[in-house]
């Protein structure tokens, strides 16, 4: 779901055709000179390989306004502009094309119409000649949003709320009242503060004196409590700014009529919107329209709060689309509106198509997608890390991997001793973690150094070998911890003796991490601190220095730059390595006095220091050899070796060497440098020109290390059931199902299927039998760093039917280690499916090369098949994106962010998916249409639904899943007091904890799915992870709320999700030779959808669990190991009240 730091679309980013970033204030908002644009499409790297031919007379969210000469009736509708005669009829096409057009408003000669559109590749405002259709660029910015454009009553000058996200600092994302003169200029800013107001629909008084407008302090709330939005009014003479309303239920969108007489604005009654009309002299209102569309306060409102409304010429009417429609409403009390009927034939041009099939890999073995914690010995000659959660040893640069222990824990970052003889590493059980240490050749087992369990993590060796230094914290609070962070504050800077034995306390970690000692200060432990860097203490935990501080680009939305997640000092003392995001640069770090220098790498030749990006594609657990002469990292399964004195000499041989070389003068007093100052003096030609020169190459090295994947074998028969098979319609009553190892063998009535006379028959008379549910929406949160041996969520939902997930956006990559444990059999859970971390905006995608290596981290490294673009950049950039998804056969999905526009111009540009549910509602006829002819595939999660208090409320006041027996059984106890004890702040997102029934808006949103489904679109069940477990089965419930058939909610929650992430051939259905995935269920969904989580049996791979244990009952007989988060209660103590 969104999240504020990445809320917003357009990143800091630079962009061939553009004038960089400008620094600061006014000039963040900087645009230029309107200049003619004969082919703006031409800028839009997409190209339409579709069409779709929309045919409607209703339209969702049309913004209308009306010619000053009564005849004309301009409008909006899936992004492009239309007219039509006043008194209806077919629509003319103004716009057409890719690019996203919208909210449309007259010049007052009625020459002209002034729009909002990214035909240039980011959102910017743009004039269109009526007569001629000839375009003109008002704005010229690559990284602003703009909203309710309108103009001055001298038609020299246009108002708009604009919010700039190139050079976001504070609150500059909250759109602020800006205008423009038509025929150039970069614009004045007429309200900056405060910074946390957001402003919306300015409109101007007939005179021009005062602009009104809604505001509202914040850009967004989740679970919002109104009132969100008042009106008031800007005074273009004295500058003052004045409230102007203090309604419960908000008020926006002001609309004000041509005499002045009249002001229309919109509010919250009850559950719905409708319009008020006030009368400007007296202050007097009435209700004029009610219900009409609903309102967009509980989202960002991209294209306003309300769609655009127009008094007529002689300010008799109000012109306003509701319901579908375009309605006359009289000011007249008691007047009857006037439909203004009207139909747009029109064929929408679309990206392409990503629809892409997978198999499930269901070979004998399986090779680790992922090596962990990779360091090199001090020769060079070898690697050790983990794989399997288990301690490996290769050769450099070939050879076989080999274990190094024969011990069944979890293994996990290994450091080698100085002298290459040792590798120690930590271990994590059931029983709490260890710090060991074992010969690097494996000439004898490993030897255990500490006594006491806990939880160790990031050990690291004194450089003359005599003991170590480690993170530490109590094997308790890692082994009860619900979520996927560790010991917490709870924290510890230890020292070991190498040869084992009792620990010393250095330092409570204090928000430090990653110890290391270099042998240039063996005295001194660095650590990386969460906000002041590079740090480095004594050994005694005293002197804390603070050495450097590294930071990349300014990711849109945020007020600070990117920090480095990571930095180690480099051997000799004299560089750094860094990771900021996900790429790696190495720094120099300058002897200062006073506070420690901040390096910005957001452009590495212009930084204050001597700074070196390392990676193209991306990279993870860096390290330093033991010269400091290279640097390593791994990503997926491949590991690179980057020789820094190679790849300076390769670079002085290029003829770009001049442009190439890294800048070490900058500031004098090693202060950061800001990037959006540096790109704007940078020559852009230049620089392209020297990263398109060939140069080094880091080596790689593919590290396979193969295991045994659990494919249950025998001959199962489930027997008497009814099978609802989602192969169509079909349900086969008393039927006999047989299972042969993993896969489905047959499928008939009872005694027509042949099968061995050894098979297992379980006899399920009276049960229903569906396919394993597809969780596309799953976020099962595992514990990251030190793995733990079993997830609580794994289990939880597989217990409750769950045998495949999806996760959209995992923030790190120890999903791929789980995924493989899952496949080989080493934990029970479902099949374990992700994106991989979320590409977000702070990539900032340059071009579609840039684009290709981002994405190859997960075609190439993490083989995910999926992608979650998360609001990465403006239209041009995340096109970029989907073009190379396109090419690279990933299907990627898309962060629903709040915003409808945004939602809509990623489904004309072919994304494949779309996470969370579409704000605004109801929807009709043409976003319908176009989602279901797009196939996108649409995971509503309405347990976090947008637009409205989230669904999971409404479930969590009215079941009661503490005291739920098999929940207890999975979910740790502190997990569910979280939950469900109390709800309202502190828990999740937003205010808000309890609302009136018909204050949610799950069901409605259900509705829109429902039209998608049944219009053939494709959708998906997704959790979010708001309750593991049963939470798939609210969110189940809540998708068939809206009137879908109990089929076809099964359908969403089986074949449909299965297709939607790629995996239907093998997947979500039940038929001879799919994966024998399914669930037997003790009443029938078919008449009540809420029969789903009462569950008997649950069968994934072909392994049979029992459902309210997860037992294993065929083909072995085996029962769950004991959970390990079952926190200690306080019963049967001697003291306390009796």
């Amino acid at each position: 779901m969104a999240r504020f730091g990445y809320m917003l679309r357009c990143p800091a980013m630079r962009m061939t055709r553009f004038t960089a970033g400008l620094a600061g204030g006014a000039a963040a908002l900087a645009v230029g000179t309107a200049t003619l644009l004969s082919q703006a499409e031409d800028d839009l790297p997409l190209k339409p390989t579709r069409v779709f031919s929309l045919d409607t007379d209703e339209g969702t969210w049309i913004s209308v306004d009306v010619s000053p000469d009564g005849e004309t009736i301009v409008f909006d509708l899936l992004g492009d502009l239309y007219t039509l005669p006043f008194a209806g009829g077919d629509a003319t096409p103004l716009t057409s094309g890719l690019a996203w057009d919208s909210q449309p408003r007259y010049s007052p000669d009625g020459e002209r119409v002034v729009f909002v559109s990214d035909r240039d590749g980011a959102e910017n405002l743009w004039l269109i000649e009526v007569a001629t259709r000839r375009t003109r660029q008002v704005t010229n910015a690559d990284a602003n949003s703009y909203e309710s454009p309108d103009w001055l009553p001298d038609g020299d000058y246009v108002i708009a709320a604009t919010a700039s996200h190139a050079a976001a600092r504070g609150d500059a994302r909250n759109p602020k009242l800006w205008m423009w003169h038509v025929d150039g200029g970069t614009g004045v800013q007429l309200i900056r503060e405060p910074g946390s107001r957001r402003i919306t629909g300015p409109v101007a008084e007939p005179d021009g004196r005062r602009i009104w407008y809604a505001q509202r302090t914040r850009l967004w709330q989740y679970n919002a409590i109104l009132p969100q939005y008042q009106l008031a009014y800007y005074d273009r003479v004295t500058g003052e700014q004045y409230t102007r309303s203090a309604r419960y239920g908000s008020a926006f969108r002001p609309t004000i009529s041509p005499d002045g007489e009249w002001l229309v604005y919109g509010t919250r009654h009850e559950d719905a919107t409708g319009l008020r009309l006030r009368h400007l002299a007296t202050g007097d209102e009435r209700w004029l329209a009610y219900p009409v569309t609903r309102d967009d306060q509980e989202s960002v409102a991209s294209s306003d709060v309300l769609p655009g409304m127009s008094f007529t010429p002689d300010s008799s009417e109000l012109v306003v689309s509701y319901g579908g429609g375009i309605w006359r409403v009289p000011i007249a009390k008691g007047a009857e509106p006037v439909p203004v009927p009207f139909r747009v034939r029109a064929d929408l041009e679309l990206g392409p198509e990503l629809a892409f099939r997978y198999d499930v890999d269901d070979s004998p073995t399986l090779m680790a997608r992922q090596i962990r914690d990779a360091v090199p010995s001090p020769d060079g000659s070898r690697l050790a890390f983990a794989a399997f959660d288990r301690l490996w040893i290769r050769p450099l640069p070939e050879g076989e991997a080999r274990r190094l222990t024969d011990l069944e824990l979890v293994e996990a970052q290994p450091a080698w001793s100085p002298d290459g003889a040792w590798v120690a590493f930590v271990t994590w059980s059931p029983d709490g973690g260890h710090v060991y240490k074992v010969r690097a050749d494996g000439s004898s087992p490993a030897v255990r150094l500490t006594t006491v369990p806990a939880i160790f993590q990031q050990p690291a060796w004194s450089p003359d070998g005599e003991r170590l230094v480690a993170i530490h914290g109590p094997a308790r609070v890692f082994r009860e911890s619900a979520r996927s962070f560790a010991a917490g504050a709870n924290q510890n800077i230890i020292a070991l003796p190498a040869d084992g034995g009792e620990w010393t306390l250095v330092s409570p970690a204090d928000g430090r991490r990653a110890p290391h000692v270099v042998p240039s200060d063996p005295d001194r432990i660095y650590l990386h601190h969460s906000d002041e860097g590079l740090v480095s203490i004594r050994w005694d935990g005293t002197d804390e220095e603070a050495h450097l501080k590294v930071t990349g680009p300014t990711p849109p939305g945020l007020s600070e730059p990117s920090e480095a997640s990571v930095i180690l000092m480099s051997p000799a003392g004299d560089r750094a390595l860094a990771q900021v995001n996900h790429d790696l640069y190495v720094v120099a770090v300058p002897m200062v006095g006073g506070d420690a220098p901040t390096v910005s790498v957001a452009n590495p030749r212009r930084a204050s220091v001597p700074a070196r990006k390392l990676t193209d594609v991306g990279g993870q657990f860096p390290a330093w050899d033991a010269t400091g002469a290279r640097v390593h990292w791994s990503i997926g399964p491949a590991h690179f070796i980057y020789d820094l004195g190679a790849a300076e000499a390769a670079e002085r041989a290029t003829p770009a060497a001049t442009a190439n070389e890294t800048n070490a003068d900058g500031d004098a007093d090693g202060a950061e440098t800001d990037a959006d100052d540096v790109d704007a003096d940078v020559d852009e030609d230049a620089e392209a020109e020297a990263a398109a020169t060939p140069g080094y190459e880091p080596v790689e090295i593919r590290v396979d290390v193969e295991a045994a994947r659990d494919l249950p074998d025998g001959y199962g028969v489930l027997r008497g059931a009814r099978v609802i098979t989602m192969e169509g319609n079909e349900v086969v009553e008393n039927a006999d199902l047989v299972v042969q190892g993993h896969r489905i063998l047959a499928l008939g009535r009872r005694g027509t299927v042949e099968f061995p006379d050894f098979a297992r028959i379980f006899d399920l008379s009276g049960t229903t039998i569906v396919p394993g549910f597809v969780d596309t929406h799953a976020h099962l949160r595992p514990s990251f760093g030190v793995h733990k041996v079993q997830p609580w969520a794994y289990l939880a939902s597989l217990a409750y039917g769950v045998t495949t997930t999806r996760d959209p956006q995992t923030g790190t990559t120890d999903v791929l280690t789980y995924g493989d444990l899952v496949e080989t059999g080493d934990i029970v859970g479902p099949r374990i499916y992700s994106t991989g971390p979320g590409v977000f905006s702070a990539e900032d995608i340059e071009d579609l090369d840039h684009a290709r290596n981002v994405l190859r981290r997960y075609s190439d490294y993490y083989d995910t098949k999926t992608i979650k673009m998360y609001m990465s950049g403006n239209r041009q950039q995340r096109q970029w994106i989907v073009m190379a998804a396109r090419e690279q056969e990933l299907l990627p999905t898309t962060e629903g962010a709040l915003d409808m526009k945004y939602d809509l111009e990623m489904i004309v540009d072919g994304y494949p998916g779309l996470e969370h549910s579409f704000p605004i509602f109801p929807l009709y006829r043409d976003v319908v249409q176009l989602t279901a002819h797009t196939r996108v595939a649409y995971t509503p999660t309405l347990l976090v639904s947008y637009g409205g208090p989230f669904g999971e409320n409404w479930f969590f006041t009215r079941e009661n899943p503490h005291d739920d027996p098999k929940l207890q059984r999975f979910t740790p106890h502190s997990e569910l007091d979280r939950l469900t004890r109390r709800r309202g702040q502190g828990v999740d997102a937003g205010p808000g904890g309890w609302f009136r029934d018909e204050e949610y808006v799950f069901r409605q949103h259900a509705e829109g799915l429902k039209a998608i489904v049944e219009a053939g679109g494709l959708a998906g069940v997704g959790s979010h992870g708001q309750l593991q477990g049963l939470g798939y089965h609210w969110e189940l419930w809540a998708v068939q709320s809206g009137g879908l058939s109990e089929h076809d909610a099964l359908r969403v929650a089986t074949i449909l999700g299965a297709e939607s992430i790629g995996l239907g051939d093998d997947l979500g259905s039940i038929a001879p030779g799919k994966l024998a995935d399914l669930v037997v269920l003790e009443g029938n969904p078919l008449d009540d959808i809420r029969e789903s989580s009462r569950i008997r049996y649950v069968m994934k791979n072909g392994r049979l669990y029992d459902g309210d244990t997860l037992d294993e009952r065929w083909p072995r007989e085996r029962p769950l190991p004991k959970p390990t988060w079952v926190e200690e209660a306080p019963v049967d103590l001697p003291a306390g009240i009796r």
